[in-house]
């Protein structure tokens, strides 16, 4: 447990902010963005369905199989936070945007070659329409 006895997002002491489950990132992106993350640490591969939580997308790949794996993501109950490249994520804008539970939360973030436009992040729009200005006076 951390000192202030606040729980703790992970299975290291104490309780879970997800009800005693350890949750898990999944990416999606272009080969350097999922090496760098895998690198990092976030490589695991499902107990049951022996699937990867990341998916590298290049020329080649479908739109239906980068939609296919984004509403796997979704379903998998390990999965608390999604990264996929904010360029991908407009492929499938229909399917990121229909998304409207917490868990798992869905981050766009930018790649080497695409910078990040935060008037394309579904989380910010959703955002922008939950305050006012007079909400930070």
């Amino acid at each position: 447990m951390t000192s202030g006895g606040a729980p703790t997002a992970g299975g290291t002491g104490g309780p879970s902010l997800f009800g005693g489950k350890s949750k898990i990132m999944a990416v999606i992106g272009d080969e350097d963005t999922v090496t760098g993350f895998l690198l990092g640490g976030i490589g695991e591969i499902h107990a049951k369905t022996r699937k990867p939580n990341f998916l590298i997308v290049d020329k080649n790949t479908k739109i239906s199989d980068i939609d296919e794996t984004f509403k796997s993501f979704l379903s998998r109950d390990d999965i608390g936070i999604i990264l996929i490249s904010q360029y991908i994520a407009e492929m499938i804008r229909g399917t990121v945007d229909g998304h409207d539970k917490n868990l798992p939360a869905i981050l766009e973030i930018p790649s080497k070659e695409h910078p990040y436009d935060a008037s394309k992040d579904s989380i910010l729009r959703r955002a922008r329409g939950m305050f006012s200005v007079d909400d930070f006076k």
